[in-house]
C-alpha cells in the first residue's frame, strides 16, 4: 500500500466576518496546529489540500477576505527556525 504524499503549508487568513472567521479557524484546526491568531502549519494530502480550498472557499466574502497557502517542500520544512524553540507539527518525515 501506497501512502500518500504530504504536504507542509503554512495557511494565512485575513477574514472579516467574525462567523466565518471562527468556521476558518475550525476547519484548519482539523489539519494542524495554529502558530498565530490567523496562521496555521497544516500538513496535506494532494487530495486534502485541494479540499480546503473548495471548503475554505465557501467562507471568503471576495471583496475583503483573503486566504493565502504557502506550500513547502520537506527540506525547507526541516530548515524552520522556531524562536522560542517549539515542537514542529511532525516528527518524521516519509519521502514517498
Amino acid at each position: 500500500m501506497v501512502k500518500a504524499k504530504k504536504i507542509f503549508c503554512v495557511v494565512a487568513y485575513d477574514i472579516q466576518d467574525d462567523r466565518s472567521r471562527i468556521q476558518i479557524s475550525k476547519i484548519l484546526e482539523k489539519y494542524g496546529t495554529r502558530i498565530n491568531y490567523s496562521v496555521f502549519e497544516c500538513m496535506f494530502t494532494d487530495r486534502q489540500f485541494q479540499k480546503i480550498q473548495i471548503n475554505l472557499e465557501r467562507w471568503i466574502n471576495r471583496r475583503y477576505d483573503t486566504v493565502v497557502y504557502y506550500p513547502m517542500c520537506i527540506n525547507c520544512y526541516t530548515r524552520i527556525i522556531y524562536q522560542p524553540i517549539r515542537k514542529k507539527i511532525i516528527k518524521t518525515v516519509e519521502i514517498v
